[in-house]
């Protein structure tokens, strides 16, 4: 039996919404075949926050996710994996915040799963 594809997702475009008490999503303005409705990036916490797949590397993109956490400390900014829709904006980030990050390391480096810090 096919597990059926959910579509009828629907959120806005780089606005935060929230999910939980402690968890937001920011929708990138990036839909397309791979990534269905748009990069999901996700905030965890309230004040002191991580921040998991910040997404591309956009200026509307990195405008709104500056905006998302505008009086919060980013403490981490984690990447589950390197595709261009999740993690070029880590390196911005990293740059207002000084947030380390954390993630596997690039495609095919064999690095160690506990983790780098870059």
């Amino acid at each position: 039996m096919a597990i059926p594809f959910e579509t009828t997702f629907d959120a806005p475009y780089e606005e935060p919404v929230r999910v939980s008490p402690l968890i937001r999503r920011l929708l990138a303005s990036n839909p397309g075949p791979f990534t269905f409705k748009g990069t999901g990036v996700t905030i965890i916490g309230k004040g002191k926050v991580a921040v998991i797949d910040p997404g591309p590397d956009d200026p509307e993109h990195l405008a709104a996710l500056r905006a998302a956490l505008e009086g919060e400390t980013v403490t981490h900014i984690l990447i589950t994996h390197t595709h261009r829709d999740h993690s070029p904006a880590a390196k911005p980030l990293k740059a207002w915040t000084g947030a380390r990050t954390y993630g596997f390391g690039p495609h095919g480096s064999g690095r160690s799963e506990h983790g780098i810090a870059v």
